[in-house]
């Protein structure tokens, strides 16, 4: 038997799932996975002798993209992909990103081809929520500067801010989206989650969730009344640079913006302005549009601002996490499946149900 032919023809079907059809079997036709490396490597061991698992970097892929039957991107910061892919051969019919969002891997060619993406959707909810409810308790109880105090032997007396009864907007409704707004409900913040469009919520919406999604259109008015800004949307063409000056200056402020989506969802300079001239009273970053930070950048010396090195949603025994669920994809895969957490290719994320 031989593998399944792997050149593009019409994108597949947009859905919460898409068919796809399995590899042959036996010896002589173990289906190919390729591997675009980062250290550590994934523990695969699960798939031994039921796949050929071959590994590439930014200078091999390219080369070794036609005799892949799957593709692996565990290097998620790399874009690799998007410069290798619209070359000649044939091309992988699945690719698999160890990450949340697509942007890094995502090209014309790649959208237009039938090859099916999906992604890590469901690992990194939870920590992610978790982070940004501490750094929400953080900044209302003005932790960092109690730490800068203690640094400093400065015995200083404030009054801090009571987290319950304060308002959120929590820009991005998907799993990570609704994971914050569940765990700051939990906390006493009444929270709004904005999506592309408006749409009620699903049962599946999460602990907490609100009753209704707001779409895009509500986001100026929801921004300008919230205590807390969340951005948690992925990065579209729609997205990019979303946050700006004029955004911030609708903002109180007395509010607080964090990023934990995706760095170019944020006009950085803008925000460094909002903060040095008190138009906002604090803010964190997780994430940048160039990482890593270099150490000249001006953002590490922006008054109010917290800066995090990416690590949101990186829990002890993250990695294995993601390379399990990877095997259980594969597994699906190779049996002739329906897949989980599907792309839609031209938005740029998993639709929502």
């Amino acid at each position: 038997m031989t593998s399944p032919q792997k050149t593009p023809s019409t994108p597949p079907t947009a859905g919460p799932a898409t068919a796809v059809t399995s590899p042959g079997t036996g010896p002589a036709a173990l289906p190919t996975l390729l591997v675009l490396d980062a250290v550590p490597p994934p523990r695969l061991g699960r798939l031994t002798g039921r796949v050929r698992i071959e590994h590439a970097d930014a200078s091999t892929l390219a080369e070794r993209l036609p005799s892949a039957d799957v593709l692996l991107v565990w290097d998620f910061a790399s874009h690799a992909v998007r410069a290798a892919w619209p070359g000649g051969g044939p091309r992988p019919r699945w690719v698999h990103t160890a990450s949340a969002g697509v942007d890094h891997l995502m090209c014309p060619e790649l959208a237009a081809s039938d090859t099916v993406v999906t992604n890590a959707r469901g690992v990194f909810d939870r920590p992610i929520a978790e982070y940004v409810a501490a750094l929400v308790l953080a900044m209302a109880k003005d932790l960092p500067r109690t730490l800068e105090l203690q640094r400093e032997r400065t015995w200083r007396h404030r009054e801090s801010r009571r987290v319950a009864g304060t308002r959120a907007c929590v820009v991005g409704s998907g799993p990570i989206g609704r994971a914050i707004t569940g765990t700051l409900e939990a906390l006493g913040v009444t929270t709004a989650l904005v999506g592309r469009s408006a749409r009620a919520a699903s049962r599946g919406d999460g602990v907490g969730a609100p009753a209704a999604v707001h779409g895009a259109e509500d986001l100026d008015r929801l921004i300008a009344g919230a205590d807390w800004v969340i951005a948690a949307a992925p990065l579209t063409e729609r997205t990019r640079g979303m946050f700006d000056a004029r955004r911030f200056a609708l903002m109180q402020p007395s509010a607080h913006f964090v990023n934990i989506g995706r760095g170019p969802l944020v006009v950085e300079d803008a925000l460094a302005e909002a903060l040095r001239s008190h138009r906002i009273a604090g803010a964190a970053l997780d994430v940048f549009t160039s990482e890593p930070l270099t150490p000249d950048s001006p953002l590490w010396d922006v008054p109010g601002l917290v800066v995090s090195p990416h690590m949101s949603g990186d829990t002890l025994g993250w990695r294995d996490e993601l390379a399990s669920q990877f095997v259980e994809l594969y597994e699906l895969w190779a049996a002739g499946e329906p897949l989980p957490n599907v792309v839609d290719k031209q938005r740029g994320y998993v639709p929502g149900h």
